[in-house]
């Protein structure tokens, strides 16, 4: 990796930086094409997009009895350990359901009450890639939201990976499709002969899926539009670049476009940082994607003027993982606004929150993280407020509302309130 400071860095580099989109936009077209097929003709579609983006003849696309099988066939281990990864996930998401609530405001009880969605949908990627994690994290927020239904969608393989469908059981799936890419996601959104629709989608994708998401939303619900994976690392001279590195390649290893950033104002650190980041990549088993990913236009490694500077990039960069490899971390936390999920200190990779500290790893990418946060139980939720008023409390905002009723021209409004008052 190149080195690059900062202040010399272009418009198109800095743009590059700061309006990716991985590809996004370009796929929009096809997977418009691919949606309208899938939603008009169900699992014809589904079965020959199949063969044609998996390389698999597809019997029944519904797979909801095999994940148990997969799960007794696992290794013992294996699954000791996704049910380890489970336990901690569902103890994170179950820390945020919200407690139904009223308050009394002067005679007006006022509240707001929180139900679950029916059915949800979650894709859980596959392809050059097993993500049993992926499953873990997004079946089970929907399950602690205490969603009746969900369903996940996995791309079809001629053998369907064991640790994946094993997830998916471990988590508590209620339906298994083998659909993938773009005409997964139109599946759960409109339903086919063997798939149920759904009120929501959520999980991350490739582009495709990404740009399918985008299609679908006027009819189905989305969590967010997240594409491929990203890490900024801001690190001070206290920074081991080894471990800077590992961050940084550990990433890179999803996906070819993954962007992998790490912002320093020491410049031999971002040296040594670079140098780690090549050759630990050709260590790799997947160093060919690695490699791709750090060389491209939205990876690299800066050098700032001051740890200030270095702060401001990482804010406008608005990264899905922030790692922050400094002494002064909270310090330099509390003075950044954007970031999915963040990993303070040597010892947090962001490895460990993408399979077992418990945080979602489903985050924002291409700079959503400056408004939007990442998967969790809220997304699964839907909140209903709740007021009662006795008649001293009506009485007591009664001319506010018929007031404000009658300057917007609504006269009905005004009645319906003094009709409370009559003798």
């Amino acid at each position: 990796m190149n080195v690059q400071a900062v202040a010399d860095l272009s418009p198109d580099e800095r743009a590059a930086l700061f309006d990716r989109d991985a590809g996004v936009a370009a796929a929009r077209d096809t997977a418009r094409d691919i949606v309208e097929r899938v939603r008009t003709e169900g699992d014809v579609a589904l079965r020959e997009y199949a063969e044609e983006f998996d390389g698999v003849s597809v019997g029944n696309v519904d797979i909801t009895d095999e994940v148990e099988r997969a799960a007794d066939r696992l290794d013992d281990d294996l699954l000791a350990h996704i049910e380890t990864a489970a336990a901690n996930i569902r103890e994170f998401h179950e820390a945020q359901r919200p407690e139904n609530w009223t308050k009394e405001f002067e005679g007006r009880e006022l509240g707001r009450r929180y139900r679950p969605l029916e059915r949800v949908g979650a894709y859980v990627p596959g392809g050059t890639a097993a993500y049993p994690s992926s499953a873990l994290m997004g079946v089970i927020p929907a399950k602690v939201a205490g969603v009746d239904h969900v369903a996940v969608a996995t791309p079809p393989a001629e053998d369907l990976n064991d640790a994946t469908l094993a997830a998916i059981h471990v988590a508590g799936a209620d339906a298994v499709y083998q659909a993938g890419g773009a005409q997964a996601i139109a599946a759960l959104a409109y339903g086919t002969e063997s798939v149920s629709s759904v009120q929501k989608i959520v999980g991350p994708g490739n582009r495709f899926v990404t740009a399918a998401k985008a299609e679908v939303r006027e009819d189905c619900e989305i969590d967010f539009l997240a594409g491929p994976s990203e890490v900024l690392v801001i690190a001070d001279g206290t920074a081991d670049p080894g471990v800077v590195a590992s961050d940084l390649v550990a990433q890179a290893e999803h996906d070819p476009n993954a962007s992998v950033v790490a912002v320093t104002p020491d410049e031999s650190l971002a040296a040594d940082i670079a140098q780690e980041c090549d050759r630990q990549a050709g260590e790799r088993d997947r160093s060919d994607v690695i490699q791709e990913a750090l060389d491209n236009d939205a990876s690299g490694v800066f050098t700032a003027r001051s740890m200030s500077e270095a702060v401001l990039f990482a804010g406008e960069y608005a990264a899905e993982h922030l790692s922050i490899q400094a002494e002064n971390d909270e310090e330099l936390l509390d003075r950044i606004e954007a970031g999915g999920s963040v990993f303070l200190g040597p010892f947090s990779p962001v490895a460990a929150g993408d399979y077992a500290a418990g945080p979602n790893h489903v985050l924002p990418t291409g700079g959503l993280a400056k408004t939007t946060g990442g998967l969790s139980v809220d997304h699964f939720l839907v909140s209903q407020t709740v007021q009662r008023l006795d008649r001293d409390a009506l009485a007591d905002i009664s001319e506010t509302v018929t007031t404000l009723a009658e300057t917007e021209g609504l006269e009905a409004h005004a009645e319906s309130v003094r009709k409370r008052f009559e003798e």
